[in-house]
């Protein structure tokens, strides 16, 4: 009789994905989008694996836009694929200002509850947009959700979604926490720890995190590096402080900066972009 394989059989995939992540990094037809990048000879990155939260007001386009914009949408996924080649493990947790904002409606008099269950949905709409947009670019992506809609994706499952990533899959985590009252800037900082994330990535559309609101104020300073307790004590902005406050009970970093193209490779490279946010100040 032929032997049955050993259990050892179904692990390869795995293994493989291990490996993928330790490959050099491979060039780029036509060289890189980045000007100014060094990569090590080692061919190694800071982060092996990240968590990217997208707002879906960058989906639009233009701020304070609505909707979402295909040639926008596909540059994002562009840039993302890219990272993606080099090994790095993307987990994606994208906003739903674009099409419905739960702090909006709930100023507007809806309950807080309701108005952000619809966040939630708008959510979801821009994860299968931005899942389909990756797919066309070559990456396998799994959208994972915090409310079941069996339909159109997965219930997030922790370890279901850590396999996912170690089969080389970018996994989308959409429709928030589940819960009303948090933001998907908490929902990216709980799935970072869930998964055991190198870094919280920011993706936004200012240079990093200011000492004072840059709009308001002309001198406003643009600092490289801040601890937790500082951005929570000055109320610094540009992310959510119950976000910010878990990643610090966690020792979990934060790198905030403009989501333009190149700066995400970067960032996984170890490149000084924007802000770093960590227990102490760089």
């Amino acid at each position: 009789m032929p032997e049955s394989p050993a259990p050892e059989a179904a692990r390869p995939r795995r293994d493989l994905a291990t490996a993928v992540r330790r490959m050099p990094l491979p060039a780029i037809a036509g060289g890189s989008t980045t000007e100014g990048v060094e990569e090590e000879s080692s061919g190694k990155l800071r982060y092996n694996r990240v968590i990217i939260k997208l707002s879906g007001e960058a989906l639009s386009g233009k701020e304070g836009g609505s909707g979402i914009d295909t040639a926008t949408l596909k540059a994002t996924a562009a840039e993302l694929a890219e990272v993606h080649s080099t090994g790095v493990q993307l987990g994606l947790v994208v906003g739903g200002g674009n099409i419905f904002r739960g702090l909006r409606g709930a100023s507007e008099g809806m309950d807080r509850a309701q108005s952000d269950y619809m966040g939630m949905l708008a959510t979801v709409i821009n994860a299968l947009a931005l899942q389909d947009a990756l797919e066309r670019c070559g990456v396998k992506t799994r959208v994972m959700t915090a409310i079941e809609i069996k339909q159109l994706a997965e219930p997030y499952i922790r370890r279901r979604a850590m396999r996912h990533l170690d089969r080389g899959h970018a996994v989308i985590f959409a429709a928030g926490t589940g819960n009303p009252y948090f933001s998907t800037d908490t929902a990216a900082s709980l799935r970072a720890m869930e998964i055991h994330a190198d870094c919280l990535l920011k993706a936004t559309k200012v240079d990093g995190v200011y000492d004072r609101d840059p709009r308001r104020h002309l001198d406003a300073k643009l600092l490289t590096s801040v601890s937790y307790d500082r951005f929570l004590n000055d109320h610094l902005g540009v992310m959510d402080s119950t976000a910010v406050a878990l990643c610090r009970e966690n020792g979990l970093p934060i790198r905030v900066f403009k989501m333009v193209p190149g700066n995400i490779r970067r960032v996984c490279h170890g490149d000084p972009v924007g802000t770093f946010v960590s227990d102490k100040a760089e």
